[in-house]
């Protein structure tokens, strides 16, 4: 056998659903029977069996049907088409029920997430491990938009402003080229069944590659490189860290059931070499940012190129709106970071004290951390709210789109990248200038 047949023998391997759903099982997630022999025999039968396990859950899947909002999970219009000429697999291909129904268990994950803009819930499953279901859970959040929103502004109000805006940066770099692969490869997720699939929130997007992979590799890898030598801290610390991080976001993504064994390895494999490409880049864009006079004017147009002209769906997913909401953000905190070098709200310690010492824990520092992120992430999340309520109905009147039912307007791209670049790009700004003024402004920063 060549090595090119092996290759491709190995890669049909990695991306064999049965090898996740293997992974389950050891984990302790099992899908609840199914009765397909009985309703093969008698349709009926089986829906007087599952009428009891099913409840309040079924009755409104029907109503929703019935009233014209989303399909219940697993329903054929809920099916992205693929393209008409036939090339990639459709956008979140859904195979089997989302919900599949069985016998009731003691120890049972109900629906994990569901997802606001499609409808589509979790499947029900027998979950027997109960500390890894919630390890796991924790892990698959960390490449969830609540740790962002929590992770990047607690560096940039609290630990290192400049480790903060740099971290930034190879985020968005590596999750746009990520996202963008997706859209290129278009791989679909890992079969259902075998798969459980206990999280549907990106389930309309592409597989290949994980993209929670990739940020759980690229930010504890950029954390250490860009700490150490600046702080002072033993190196065991950050080699413990990054495999941790990384391999419990990894291992997350195969346990929920949304990427093969291939795409977690693929997400890893490319975001080393995004970093072994860009890193040493990173010094200037941060200091272009800053310090350069059309730095603005550049970083908005940028990241507009970007999300406008880099790749085109064939169908909707939420990838268009999450790569518009990375690009937003970046901007927004790059822009943010050169009005407040201005203003010289934040300077970074002069470079001939570096490396800097850790700061002795006290009550004072502890108390003003802790109001910092309060009085920020309030502000945040004001700001977040308002931009949403100005610009769906802003963009849906200048565009003519029926703003009545807001799930199907924002899945238009006239609506959805204004919204998202928009109401996000706010965000980042307000990270890295308003609240940092806020904090001067109060005498807490």
């Amino acid at each position: 056998m060549s090595l090119r047949q092996r290759l491709v023998q190995l890669v049909g391997s990695l991306q064999d659903p049965q090898k996740v759903a293997r992974f389950q099982r050891l984990c302790g997630v099992e899908a609840p029977v199914s009765r397909t022999a009985t309703t093969a025999a008698d349709p009926r039968e089986d829906e007087k069996a599952e009428a009891p396990l099913a409840g309040e859950s079924r009755r409104r899947e029907r109503q929703l049907g019935a009233s014209g909002g989303p399909p219940p999970p697993g329903s054929d219009r809920n099916q992205c088409p693929a393209k008409p000429d036939g090339g990639g697999a459709p956008n979140g291909v859904r195979n089997g029920r989302a919900t599949e129904l069985g016998p009731a268990s003691q120890r049972r994950a109900g629906v994990l997430r569901r997802n606001s803009l499609t409808g589509e819930e979790g499947q029900l499953a027998h979950v027997s491990n109960m500390p890894l279901y919630y390890l796991f859970c924790f892990g698959t959040e960390l490449g969830n938009e609540l740790f962002y929103i929590l992770f990047f502004p607690f560096w940039i109000w609290n630990l290192d402003a400049l480790v903060g805006r740099r971290l930034v940066v190879i985020w968005v770099l590596a999750m746009y080229l990520g996202q963008c692969t997706k859209d290129i490869i278009r791989w679909p997720r890992p079969a259902s069944p075998p798969v459980v699939k206990l999280e549907v929130f990106y389930n309309s997007e592409y597989s290949m590659p994980s993209t929670h992979a990739m940020s759980g590799t690229a930010i504890p890898i950029s954390m250490i490189l860009l700490t150490y030598g600046r702080w002072q801290y033993p190196l065991i610390y950050g080699l413990i860290l990054i495999p941790c991080w990384c391999s419990l976001v990894c291992l997350s993504r195969i346990y929920m059931g949304m990427h093969s064994i291939l795409d977690v390895i693929a997400g890893f494999v490319y975001t080393i070499l995004i970093l072994a490409i860009f890193y040493p880049f990173v010094d200037l864009i941060d200091n272009f940012n800053q310090t350069h006079k059309y730095a603005p004017l550049i970083i908005i147009g940028l990241h507009l190129a970007l999300g406008i002209f880099s790749f085109t769906l064939d169908t909707w997913s939420t990838s268009r709106g999450d790569t518009a909401e990375i690009l937003g953000s970046g901007a927004g905190i790059a822009c943010g970071s050169h009005f407040t070098y201005k203003m010289g709200l934040i300077l970074d310690p002069p470079l001939d004290i570096l490396p800097l010492p850790r700061p002795p824990i006290s009550v004072t520092l502890f108390g003003k951390a802790i109001l910092r992120i309060l009085v920020g992430m309030l502000f945040v999340l004001v700001v977040r709210d308002i931009m949403k309520r100005i610009t769906i109905p802003l963009a849906c009147k200048i565009f003519n789109i029926p703003c009545d039912d807001v799930r199907k307007a924002r899945q238009h791209m006239e609506v959805e990248l204004p919204y998202r670049y928009i109401t996000y790009g706010m965000v980042g700004f307000s990270i890295t200038f308003f609240v940092p003024y806020i904090f001067f402004f109060i005498g807490i920063s």
